[in-house]
């Protein structure tokens, strides 16, 4: 599969932020998404081995894929959860549920939706490659977090990994997040990978390879033909 450079947004600090996008012609597009919380590298190394596996495999040619691999680059370079604002990105977005109230400093929404230049970018994508499905690469608890009409995409992924598929978290509200933003604002469902924490008994090849099949069988499924 072939992709080409999308024009590149600009972080807080000026850093470049990449997008690809694949050469088929669509009306609708699959986005993967990694690295909204900087401190989160497991998804951010994911996506990447996905994103290798993709670009050799010319069986899915015909898939509308935007792929960003990391999208808070400044957070990411520092290894902390928001960006050089210290907002957190997945809590800045304009959904019905934003709010300018944080349970924790680490959840800092920003002063308005949208204040962010990382989710101004993000924004003008899906304006421009319009969403029909985003897989979200995240970590904290093993999970397939789903948001909108997305269960049978969790179930593929289920067969291989066996996370839980979860349609509400209890007691962890996320206001202003991808999963209620895009639902909302383009009837796009979420699906959000929680992968497990890197630990010292836990490296990021081993957290690539509990879930290679589970992502390799999603992305070749044809039920992801509903969608373009």
């Amino acid at each position: 599969m072939n992709f080409i450079e999308i024009k590149h947004g600009t972080t807080v600090e000026g850093s470049e932020i990449a997008a690809f996008r694949s050469e088929s012609k669509s009306n609708n597009w699959i986005y993967l998404l990694a690295g909204v919380h900087g401190d989160e590298v497991e998804g951010v190394f994911c996506l990447q081995q996905l994103f290798d596996w993709l670009k050799k495999d010319d069986d899915l040619a015909q898939l509308p894929l935007v792929v960003v691999p990391i999208l808070n680059i400044d957070g990411y370079r520092a290894g902390t959860r928001t960006n050089s604002h210290g907002v957190d990105l997945n809590r800045n977005l304009g959904a019905k549920s934003w709010t300018s109230e944080a349970r924790e400093a680490k959840y800092f929404p920003g002063t308005k939706p949208f204040s962010e230049p990382e989710n101004l970018y993000l924004e003008k994508l899906f304006q421009k490659y319009n969403p029909s499905f985003i897989v979200s690469f995240h970590s904290w608890k093993p999970m397939l977090n789903i948001n909108g009409d997305c269960r049978e995409f969790a179930e593929i992924m289920f067969e291989h990994n066996n996370y839980p598929i979860i349609d509400d978290i209890k007691g962890h509200p996320t206001p202003g997040s991808l999963g209620d933003y895009a639902p909302e604002k383009y009837k796009c469902p979420v699906l959000t990978l929680e992968f497990p924490v890197l630990t010292e008994d836990l490296t990021l090849k081993e957290i690539w390879e509990e879930n290679e099949k589970a992502l390799k069988a999603l992305m070749s499924s044809d039920k992801l033909s509903r969608l373009y």
